[in-house]
């Protein structure tokens, strides 16, 4: 029987949910689907993917940018079972070139094994929620069937959204004809976003459904029709996908198309590429309907509509204290928010930004990331905590001359060897053990110890022990920024 292969795109930034998403940690890893399991957006698509029965499922293909690659599996560790590899775009060039990684993955390691080739690919954005995991494990597997029984390797399943309200942000399928063997219908033709009118029609004549982005197809039927409808494309991510590189660290497996000849591929959806093309075509789409409460948490009204109300319609998150409001959003992240009298706004605190917005006015957050990056601030890609493969740090406190951080290493982990030529550095270490390089002196240290790295000086901070190491790092200098790091070693293959 044909493997079946899960792929998750795990692409986009979530502009739409800033502050909490960012460049540097988009929505997907988030937590926002208003469920008690503590999963990402990320962690809940993959294990989806993974719990289909009675199927012979591959190794998972995620295909992610180069700089969330650590990210991705930090929170794959926390989900023991789960095989997959990394497929890293080294910049987003949209979902049809990401696709096409993947099915060219899956092509090569099915032509490797012993068993029947062209493995089936189920394919999923990995920043949607869905409510019944059950209802959408059953469509799922509709698709899958309804792929199997076409021998002639030319059609596209697709999921439809049940539709429940006219809305304008979403693309539309309409469907025709009667239903098939397994529930599927076929696909008359796709419909971008409508207005608000048409969108009203659309949902009253009970024929179009929501395109959430969800296909199940062959992996040789997407080659092809992308071969025949964007050939540009196809040519283009196979040259790059030719001179890929391969590396690992632990079990993960990290591929890297060329990143030169990556950045000339066009840049389009798998929709505008192939999918809307398909519509009397030799190649067939057909829709399998799904009810099962899906949710792609475009903006914050939306993630207030999954999350779970009060008896005045407030989601609330962290430490949030609330009196006569209703119909309200407020997340918390590092510190009390009260809220007095308020109906329908959107609350977002974190460490370095807070927003507050009209509920009706969500879609319109983009428009402060814009203006974030034309004033090049640091708000628009990263939180004051960031990520690193190594751990993390959070910039407590700043201001001429100087800036202060908490940094913590995972154990076995390290930072590079590197100087910084404008800054000098004082490290305090408050848990843990710390193996030190300064210059030509390797050091230990353990708790309420300290040492100084003098501006220009070669230097590397380990964690040799088991359990997490803390320190506090204090920089003065000239320019502290961070840009400011010559690495001349990394563990990470981070220039």
């Amino acid at each position: 029987m044909t493997t079946v292969v899960p792929v998750i795109l795990c692409g986009g930034s979530g502009t739409r949910l800033w502050p909490l998403s960012r460049a540097g940690f988009p929505k997907q890893f988030l937590v926002l689907s208003g469920n008690d399991s503590g999963k990402s957006l990320f962690q809940e698509a993959v294990e989806r993917l993974n719990q289909l029965p009675d199927i012979e499922l591959g190794s998972t293909l995620i295909v992610t940018n180069e700089e969330h690659r650590f990210l991705v599996l930090d929170q794959l560790r926390e989900m023991p079972g789960i095989k997959a590899s990394l497929l890293l775009e080294s910049e987003g060039r949209n979902t049809a070139p990401a696709l096409t990684l993947a099915a060219l993955q899956a092509s090569e390691i099915s032509s490797q094994s012993a068993g029947p080739i062209d493995p089936i690919l189920v394919i999923t954005p990995a920043d949607q929620t869905i409510q019944d995991a059950s209802a959408f494990t059953k469509a799922l597997q509709d698709c899958i069937r309804v792929i199997r029984a076409d021998q002639e390797n030319q059609t596209i399943a697709i999921l439809g959204i049940t539709p429940t309200s006219p809305e304008t942000g979403y693309g539309y399928i309409k469907k025709t004809g009667e239903q098939g063997a397994f529930g599927e219908f076929s696909v008359e033709q796709f419909v971008e976003k409508p207005n608000a009118v048409t969108a009203q029609s659309y949902l009253d004549d009970g024929n179009y459904f929501w395109n959430g982005g969800m296909f199940v197809l062959r992996a040789s039927t997407w080659i092809s029709a992308l071969k025949e409808f964007r050939p540009d494309i196809f040519g283009a991510t196979e040259t790059a996908w030719v001179a890929r590189t391969a590396d690992s660290t632990g079990d993960a497996e990290f591929i890297r198309p060329d990143k030169a000849i990556f950045k000339t591929i066009p840049s389009e959806s798998i929709d505008y590429a192939v999918i809307e093309k398909c519509p009397g075509s030799r190649f067939k789409v057909k829709m399998v309907e799904l009810n099962a409460g899906w949710n792609d948490l475009g903006a914050w009204d939306a993630v207030w509509k999954v999350g779970k109300q009060d008896q005045d319609g407030n989601v609330t998150n962290g430490d949030v204290l609330l009196t006569n409001s209703k119909n309200s959003l407020v997340h918390a992240s590092s510190r009390l928010v009260s809220a007095v009298g308020v109906e329908n706004l959107v609350i977002i605190e974190t460490a370095d930004a807070v927003l507050v917005a009209d509920k009706k006015n969500s879609q319109d957050v983009k428009s402060i990331v814009a203006k974030l990056e034309l004033q090049v601030r640091d708000e628009k890609n990263l939180h004051r905590k960031v990520s690193r493969p190594w751990g993390w740090y959070d910039s407590v406190d700043e201001g001429e001359r100087f800036k202060v951080k908490r940094i913590q290493v995972n154990p076995g982990a390290s930072l590079s060897l590197q100087m910084h030529h404008h800054r000098a550095e004082h490290w305090i270490v408050v848990k843990g053990i710390a193996e030190i390089t300064n210059g030509d002196e390797v050091i230990t240290l353990t708790e309420n110890q300290s040492t100084y790295i003098p501006q220009g000086q070669t230097h590397r901070l380990a964690n040799p022990g088991k359990t997490p190491l803390e320190i506090i790092e204090v920089q003065s200098g000239g320019y502290l920024g961070e840009d400011d790091i010559v690495r001349i070693e990394d563990t990470y293959g981070r220039n």
